[in-house]
């Protein structure tokens, strides 16, 4: 039976860096995405586990685990590989949701395994995983202006035109979430990984 009840457990990681300082960061769309999650399912992070902001919930009967890694970003693979191991998600149960700059603004990309893309939160989630097969929800926050350098980009806010469509991404980036969760990885994906207002 505990196998059983096991299989039925899903871990959701957003990532992003700790602290007011950073909370409406471009780098911390992952957090945002949590957070939206947490308020769907009337909970909130009041509890701090290996690292991480933790909530526990039901959702349709599933039992769901929301974590937000407050270790800075370049180095939260530890705290979420102890997460991973201690409530003994499967690998397709769980899926880590991050910014991504090779993707434009509006963007959604769910996939089932994959590299880290030269992200460093993902390469260092992969470092301490030991392996990459696992899904992954990639949202896209655009390539920096001119000659701005992606360090500083990222640690950047949304402009105010750029907020309707992070508010239409962080929906569908939700919605994506429960789908995976109800539906399985191929029917979200097949539903959600088009651009904003494509049909």
């Amino acid at each position: 039976m505990s196998g059983e009840f096991e299989s039925r457990s899903f871990m959701i990681i957003g990532l992003g860096n700790p602290g007011r300082k950073f909370r409406e960061d471009r780098h911390n769309i992952g957090f945002m995405v949590l957070d939206k999650l947490s308020e769907k399912v009337g909970e909130s992070f009041s509890k701090v586990k290996f690292d991480a902001l933790l909530t526990k919930a039901l959702y349709k009967g599933e039992k769901l685990y929301l974590a937000k890694p407050q270790i800075f970003m370049n180095n939260s693979g530890s705290s979420v590989a102890q997460l991973k191991r201690y409530y003994r998600i499967p690998n397709t149960n769980f899926l880590v949701i991050y910014d991504d700059l090779d993707l434009p603004l509006g963007y959604l990309r769910l996939r089932p395994q994959g590299g880290s893309g030269g992200h460093k939160g993902m390469l260092s989630i992969i470092k301490q995983l030991g392996f990459q097969d696992f899904p992954r929800m990639r949202l896209g926050i655009g390539r920096p202006p001119g000659k701005m350098k992606p360090a500083a980009y990222v640690l950047q806010a949304f402009s105010e035109e750029e907020e309707p469509p992070v508010a239409i991404v962080l929906n569908r980036a939700v919605e994506c979430v429960e789908a995976f969760i109800s539906e399985g990885l191929e029917s979200a994906m097949n539903r959600f990984n088009i651009k904003n207002g494509e049909k």
